[in-house]
């Protein structure tokens, strides 16, 4: 029967979908790259997937990390032109299961199956098996969630994802730079949050706040000319915008640190971090994730990460999917004993 069982995973973004096939120690195979804008629905993408890999007639488990709200049947794409009842699209693909889950819920699964090639450690710190876990992933936006290990019905350590909107508090500034900061993007937005700060466009709008004290510098640079006029040294303003995005970083980890315990580890996934992973090292980054006053020694002991591992969400669903999988299981077995008695 198992071999008749087959478990597919997809990484679903805005420009690119990520499916494959997930194996049981964790690996995932015929991984294949999709453009969405090429395709009118995620159906059509899915299928077309299951009839490449000659995958009709087996009984398929399925679950697709997705980038936007996952609680309801209907579900929206929020950059894609996407959306379908979940219920519709599991009859319509022949599924046996079918997972829907945020894509930082994905991210924060795939923690516990790094390896130490798969991530770099930023500063000092050691972690603690089976303690709370956050991760933080600046990038288009800044998401954030956490991963806390339980016991199940069946007394089986599980790992549960505890998701949020954590990238949108308040942003807290620390010294007199961020007080400017804040100051110009109050003139932009009434709530200004993290995220305002930790994103590509974050990059740019720290930028923007020092380059309008210096008319002698470009007032409107790319997140991606600031980044790498700074790491060349060729804009001293670029090099001071990217050392405050380290520093605000290392801040809003620290206080996810504070806020949960995370002596699993706090990491940083997305894209813009990984670009430049030795400035990263040597910037004050886990000098702010310390000082956080009375309880900088608590913070010393936690560990950061940079997740460097390519495909975390397609890692990450696999492990979601095997972890659902192992609790059926184990649940039809109890069901079949007492039905024995």
């Amino acid at each position: 029967m198992l071999e008749n069982v087959v478990n597919i995973v997809a990484d679903i973004g805005g420009t690119n979908l990520r499916i494959g096939i997930a194996q049981q120690d964790g690996c995932c195979e015929a991984l294949t790259v999709y453009q969405c804008a090429k395709y009118a629905s995620l159906a059509e993408v899915v299928a077309d997937f299951i009839e490449k890999e000659q995958l009709s007639g087996k009984t398929i488990n399925a679950c697709f990390a997705i980038a936007c709200p996952v609680e309801n049947d209907l579900v929206v794409m929020t950059n894609l032109p996407w959306q379908f009842s979940k219920t519709q699209l599991k009859s319509a693909l022949g599924l046996n299961k079918l997972l829907l889950i945020n894509d930082f819920t994905a991210i924060a699964h795939a923690i516990p199956m790094l390896s130490d090639e798969q991530k770099v450690q930023i500063g000092g710190g050691e972690s603690v098996a089976d303690k709370p876990i956050s991760v933080c992933g600046p990038g288009t936006g800044l998401g954030v969630a956490n991963l806390i290990q339980e016991q199940d019905a069946q007394q089986q350590e599980t790992w549960l994802s505890i998701s949020g909107e954590g990238g949108h508090v308040d942003f807290a500034p620390v010294d007199k730079q961020e007080i400017d900061i804040l100051e110009f993007l109050l003139t932009k937005y009434q709530h200004v949050s993290y995220e305002q700060l930790l994103s590509g466009l974050g990059i740019e709008q720290i930028y923007q706040a020092l380059a309008s004290k210096n008319s002698s510098v470009e007032s409107e640079l790319t997140a991606q000319d600031v980044t790498s006029r700074a790491l060349a040294n060729e804009c001293e303003v670029c090099d001071q915008a990217l050392a405050q995005f380290c520093k605000t970083l290392g801040s809003f980890a620290g206080n996810l640190a504070l806020t949960l315990g995370s002596f699993g580890g706090v990491y940083i996934a997305g894209g813009i971090v990984p670009r430049f992973i030795e400035y990263f090292k040597s910037s004050d980054f886990r000098q702010r994730f310390e000082e956080k006053g009375r309880m900088s020694g608590f913070n010393q002991n936690i560990p950061t990460y940079v997740i460097t591992e390519s495909q975390p969400g397609i890692l990450g669903a696999t492990a979601y999917l095997l972890q659902d999988n192992l609790q059926h299981d184990l649940q039809d077995d109890i069901q079949d004993k007492k039905e024995a008695l």
